[in-house]
């Protein structure tokens, strides 16, 4: 009984992912993709200078490196997103993604190595289009 309901509860989780998917990939096809919409989102945060700032701060000084690189991008996780960036930046960050608050750290996560490594084609970061 125990089995059958974690199973149950995993495919909700997956299916609130998936949905949170679908409206991330409604959000990059109107905002430019995912380096405009999180270049939009960090605006208020000193733009992607200031967010790679606050994870460098938090001790993720490789796994930047490695996104402004030309090497492979490391991974970095939701729950190191939330201590670097900490509850009040996540919820502006959820707010400007329009995504619910637990979920922005595992968007982030997910994206934000491929965002900052397409924004910094010669290891410096471009603003979008716009947001210069």
């Amino acid at each position: 009984m125990r089995s059958s309901f974690n199973e149950l509860q995993r495919r909700f989780q997956m299916g609130l992912l998936d949905q949170f998917e679908g409206i991330l990939q409604n959000e990059l096809a109107q905002r430019g993709g995912i380096q405009g919409v999180l270049g939009q989102a960090f605006q208020g945060a000193g733009g992607y200078d200031g967010i790679l700032a606050k994870l460098k701060q938090a001790g993720l000084g490789d796994q930047v490196a490695s996104w402004l690189g030309p090497n492979s991008n490391l991974p970095v996780t939701a729950a190191q997103i939330e201590a670097a960036l900490g509850d009040q930046h996540l919820q502006q960050l959820a707010a400007s993604m329009g995504i619910p608050l637990n979920q922005v750290a595992s968007v982030l996560a997910q994206h934000l190595p491929a965002a900052v490594d397409q924004a910094s084609p010669n290891g410096v970061i471009v603003p979008p289009a716009g947001q210069a």
